[in-house]
């Protein structure tokens, strides 16, 4: 019963504090201070209601499926709702930090711009890289997993290149590549071929001694060893490494495009439009980014479901 009043008062609470935003000028807490009280009640009572819903998960059924949907809707309305009340409520400036309202209105009356940018960054400079840098670096790790001396020289040179900083390396590919999206892809190559390496190097050499053996018994092809035994049990550390890639990937293609591009490109966008104090574009290339990275992130988890349905991690085990 404390908890259903928890619950409806938190929700009360986060629409009196909408309709302050939506309705109230800005600088509002400035004029009316004890208003904030509101606000941090709907963010204390929040937590009792986010609390109740994660409970749910542990039911299982319909309600299980409500939960795992509505926990991380309602958290990032939240932290929206606190940084729209705070921006508005304070009025702080625009070049400190626009409001959502504004970012998402300055990348909806852009959209051509963006997309653009987006082709120039996302569709050509880092898939081509991700795609050549990831498959370069499980080929590399395949036979570094069949040569000693090629993995205790790789790993060493993986280890030391991953340590060089992207402001390094990002000059260099523009030297030899040029200004298009080619020298931002060879930036991206790099900065995903070591991941893939070391990720793949330990996951093929993750196999059970015991299923080595038994594959040797039966007398198994190379071929079929490699397909049959070793890959499937390297899945695992091949999707972390996916994963990683596909946010390093585009954080190395904008950092890049900050040392020479075209006219266009979500780095080429960021830069600009800092130095001309249009704070809102900035933060709506940065939403344009940030969508992109979690869209492959979201798809790479999506995929890794289906190819590694049988891994405990995936089939919920317990040990």
């Amino acid at each position: 019963m404390v908890s259903t009043i928890r619950q409806m008062a938190a929700v009360i609470l986060i629409a009196l504090q909408v309709f302050f935003v939506v309705t109230l000028e800005n600088g509002f807490y400035n004029r009316h201070m004890g208003l904030l009280v509101v606000l941090i009640l709907a963010l204390l009572l929040s937590w009792f209601l986010l609390s109740g819903l994660t409970r749910m998960n542990d039911i299982g059924g319909f309600l299980s499926k409500v939960s795992k949907l509505s926990v991380p809707l309602i958290f990032a309305f939240m932290l929206l709702l606190v940084w729209q009340s705070l921006i508005c409520g304070f009025d702080v400036p625009l070049v400190l930090l626009p409001a959502p309202t504004l970012i998402v209105t300055a990348a909806w009356n852009n959209l051509p711009l963006l997309w653009a940018d987006f082709q120039q960054t996302y569709l050509k400079a880092v898939v081509a890289g991700y795609v050549i840098g990831c498959g370069s670096g499980f080929l590399a790790a395949r036979l570094a997993v069949r040569s000693r001396f090629l993995q205790n020289g790789l790993l060493p040179f993986g280890n030391f290149m991953s340590s060089i900083p992207i402001v390094g390396i990002a000059p260099v590919m523009v030297m030899w590549f040029g200004f298009d999206w080619p020298s931002k892809a060879a930036v991206v190559v790099i900065m995903t071929f070591f991941p893939m390496l070391i990720n793949t190097v330990a996951g093929l050499q993750s196999v059970d001694p015991l299923h080595a053996d038994l594959m040797r018994t039966y007398a198994a092809k190379k071929s079929h060893i490699f397909f049959k035994n070793q890959l499937p049990q390297a899945m695992p550390f091949i999707f972390n490494a996916l994963k990683l890639n596909s946010t390093l990937a585009l954080i190395g293609a904008i950092v890049a495009e900050f040392f020479g591009t075209p006219i266009v490109g979500m780095g080429f966008r960021i830069s600009t439009e800092v130095g001309r104090m249009n704070m809102d574009m900035v933060w709506a290339t940065i939403l344009v980014a940030a969508l992109a990275g979690s869209a492959s992130y979201g798809l790479l988890s999506l995929l890794e479901r289906v190819i590694t349905f049988w891994h405990p991690s995936i089939r919920g085990v317990k040990h």
